[in-house]
């Protein structure tokens, strides 16, 4: 049924083309959106994105061994981009959400790094759909400040369903002065 109502919105898409000049017609933007939507998901076992000046991806196991892995991927990408005065904060903070993924969640993961203009956006995907949850610890406690640190350290952090499940997020400032080249 939904493969023969896109044909058909395909083939209305493709009748009304509009002119440069004109705005996308109504079945246009349709078409955009239900491709995206039934578009496929790329696998957790592959990169979500080909690696590029500004973007990079990793599909991570379900070994300890992941969250020194994401601490090294990370690194030599800041590295790359010429970004390695952030590397010590990136570098804690993916570890710490890698490490709860590892915790609190079942199945594959997968890291994103993208630079945007002055800002760096670190993703880690994985196939639960809960959120991470802020806890009350004890001075005592050994676990539980996660979100803390993401607090303090990023400039701005959340987390967003997906249909495979959710993406914890987390950007820094980039300063201008250095040596990365922004898009």
């Amino acid at each position: 049924m939904a493969a023969q109502a896109i044909g058909l919105l395909s083939a209305f898409c493709r009748a009304e083309r509009p002119s440069h000049g004109d705005a996308p017609s109504w079945a246009a933007r349709q078409w955009a959106l239900w491709s995206r939507i039934f578009a496929p998901l790329r696998p957790f076992d592959a990169p979500r994105c080909r690696a590029s000046a500004w973007e990079a991806s990793w599909p991570l196991g379900r070994e300890l061994t992941s969250v020194r892995d994401a601490r090294h991927l990370v690194t030599a990408q800041l590295t790359t981009w010429a970004l390695d005065d952030l590397a010590d904060t990136v570098e804690l903070l993916v570890s710490e959400l890698v490490t709860n993924a590892l915790r609190h969640t079942r199945g594959p993961l997968r890291l994103n790094l993208q630079l945007r203009r002055s800002r760096l956006v670190c993703e880690v995907e994985d196939t639960e759909r809960t959120g991470p949850v802020r806890c009350v610890v004890d001075a005592d406690s050994e676990g539980g400040r996660g979100t803390k640190l993401l607090d303090l350290l990023a400039d701005a952090w959340g987390s967003i369903r997906m249909p495979t499940g959710k993406t914890v997020w987390f950007e820094v400032h980039v300063e201008q002065g250095t040596g990365a080249r922004t898009p």
